[in-house]
């Protein structure tokens, strides 16, 4: 890869979780992870091996559709409650929504099932990448929202995850996927 194209990328990422992190207006928040989104994708592909071409498709599809969630659920929010601010989220439904987005971003269990295989298919520089830097947004946000979400439901999703990533960790001989699943 282009030295200035992994430049940029990289740079990007840094921009898109600044973003994120340091925003307190839904689409600001969504702008950022929509940047951090396209800009893991030219790092996924490089290789331009199928496999790595495949598993930057499946990233970008499960990323653009948790991303639509979450901003159908902000637009949920405001709607019902006239604020677009990070804080205030209240509306019910827009907590169940918001939920389930960040939880497809980071791979939370019953939304888990795209994680493994894309980290399958990445170099593993990348494949640290998606593991670590990029979970920092969702889990800003969701830290952001805590107040108002449902703690019985995000414990539930924890433990499953937990209990889960262990337990079908131990099935697998292949280290990216003993990775995704840990």
């Amino acid at each position: 890869m282009n030295p200035q194209a992994k430049l940029l990328s990289i740079t990007s990422l840094l921009l898109g979780s600044t973003i994120t992190i340091t925003s307190n207006h839904w689409v600001m928040a969504w702008t950022g992870l929509e940047i951090n989104t396209l800009a893991i994708l030219p790092l996924i592909s490089k290789s331009h091996h199928p496999r790595a071409i495949e598993a930057a498709t499946k990233y970008f599809l499960v990323q653009a559709a948790a991303s639509a969630l979450l901003l159908f659920s902000s637009m949920t929010n405001a709607w019902y409650i006239g604020q677009w601010d990070i804080t205030q989220l209240t509306h019910p439904t827009s907590c169940l929504l918001l939920t389930a987005a960040i939880s497809i971003k980071l791979g939370m269990v019953p939304f888990h099932f795209w994680f493994p295989e894309i980290l399958q298919g990445t170099s593993l520089t990348t494949g640290l990448l998606l593991a670590t830097a990029l979970k920092f947004p969702p889990i800003t946000l969701l830290l952001l929202t805590s107040p108002s979400l449902n703690p019985t439901l995000l414990t539930t999703m924890a433990v499953a995850s937990a209990a889960l990533g262990g337990w079908a960790g131990l099935n697998q001989t292949q280290t990216r996927k003993i990775l995704a699943f840990s």
